[in-house]
């Protein structure tokens, strides 16, 4: 177990490559995925808001910093031409299914559930995202899945007592850019053409 003060270095990195990420879009050097963002935003500021009622302390920084910066990326999409809202078959159906499970938990209004639909329907949006990296890695940055993978190790190892609640976002984070960073980081479809 470490520090919890090392939560506020991990959001440090987290911070400063989400600028360049922001930099990036307003450029038009990357495609941001708008319902992904969209989504990116909206489920994990509602498992935040459920994780302070819940009484977790600084680990839910993550949670917020993470809804906040696809909240500003979200909007700097529009200044960007090159990022799209087309709403293909496949990105309607995570859209849609991200929003029951945030409809679900608007109705049950019970803590974890929250958490667990938040977590759903982050994973939901996810997919979009995880397809455009391994067909275009070129139009992502991987700077700030990267750092937000080591703050959300380094707020793991800062849980003195572990909840549902205080660690399932931080898990889920740490899978699921586990999965982004090497479709981002390597070209798989040219690697598979090589084989």
């Amino acid at each position: 177990m470490i520090s919890e003060n090392f939560i506020y270095f991990g959001v440090f990195l987290t911070e400063i490559a989400n600028i360049s990420y922001f930099i990036d879009t307003i450029k038009g050097k990357i495609k941001p995925n708008r319902v992904s963002f969209f989504l990116w935003a909206l489920a994990p500021l509602i498992a935040f808001f459920s994780q302070i009622q819940q009484g977790v302390g600084l680990q839910s920084l993550l949670t917020f910093i993470v809804g906040f910066n696809c909240t500003i990326i979200f909007f700097a999409t529009f200044v960007n031409k090159k990022s799209y809202w087309k709403l293909t078959k496949f990105d309607f159906i995570c859209g849609f299914l991200s929003i029951i499970g945030l409809i679900l938990w608007l109705v049950t209004k019970i803590g974890n559930v929250a958490i667990i639909f938040s977590i759903l329907a982050d994973g939901i949006a996810c997919l979009p995202t995880i397809r455009k990296s391994y067909l275009d890695p070129k139009s992502e940055n991987i700077w700030p899945y990267v750092t937000t993978l080591i703050t959300a190790v380094i707020t793991l190892l800062s849980i003195k007592i572990w909840s549902f609640a205080n660690s399932s976002f931080s898990i889920y984070l740490i899978i699921v850019n586990l999965m982004i960073i090497p479709l981002i980081a390597f070209d798989f479809r040219k690697l598979l053409k090589k084989v």
